[in-house]
């Protein structure tokens, strides 16, 4: 999803001009997209951008997604500390 998005993998190679134009394209995708799954990767993205909205805003009308997204980010926490130990 980053290459499609970003044109790569790596999204600090990124200009910060192309970066702001894809984090739009992601968050209107978000925003329309009806797949669960699909719907919970771009919020993964968004997330690894730094510009994921909280999961229960995200997924206010989709209770096992924002499950889903709360334990990513506890996850996602608890991988953090880790690294910092």
């Amino acid at each position: 999803m980053l290459h499609h998005y970003l044109g790569t993998a790596d999204p600090d190679a990124v200009p910060a001009d192309r970066l702001e134009a894809a984090r739009e394209r992601i968050a209107i995708d978000f925003g329309v997209e009806r797949d669960p799954s699909r719907k919970f990767a771009l919020w993964t993205v968004m997330d690894a951008l730094g510009f994921a909205p909280v999961p229960a805003e995200a997924f206010e009308k989709q209770p096992a997604l924002r499950a889903a997204a709360e334990r990513y980010l506890d996850a996602a926490y608890r991988i953090e500390r880790a690294d910092d130990s």
